[in-house]
């Protein structure tokens, strides 16, 4: 993977000091929020290794298919509730748009979000 120097979770900050520090291990995301913006970074760089560590045991898939092909152009936050540091669950609604050899287009979602054992996972969402 070549590092970007701006992050692709679209908050403007470097690499390392957003989303970097979580695929590295350095550090884990302490809200549903910045779990959410790393996961998206992920996607769009290429990390299904931590996609798939992200996940919640009880809803991650066995494989997880990757299409090398789609790539993610932009990140936006349209709401949150709860997930904060202190608190078990929280949601995020977001839009994701990417494009591919076969066209364009935005993925939205309301992904829901649980805290397990101190650690944030994703458990699922509802797209449209």
């Amino acid at each position: 993977m070549s590092e970007p120097q701006v992050c692709p979770c679209g908050t403007g900050t470097a690499y390392a000091a957003c989303c970097g520090r979580f695929h590295t291990g350095t550090r884990r995301p302490p809200t549903a929020l910045a779990l959410m913006r790393s996961r998206y970074s992920a996607f769009a760089l290429g990390l299904p290794d931590y996609l798939i560590d992200t996940w919640h045991p009880a809803t991650r898939p066995a494989d997880l298919t990757w299409d090398a092909d789609t790539h993610w152009q932009a990140l936006e936050i349209l709401a949150t509730t709860d997930g904060r540091a202190w608190q078990e669950e929280g949601t995020v609604t977001f839009a994701a748009s990417w494009d591919s050899p076969a066209g364009s287009g935005v993925l939205r979602e309301r992904s829901r979000f649980v805290v397990e054992d101190g650690r944030w996972f994703y458990l699922d969402g509802v797209t449209g």
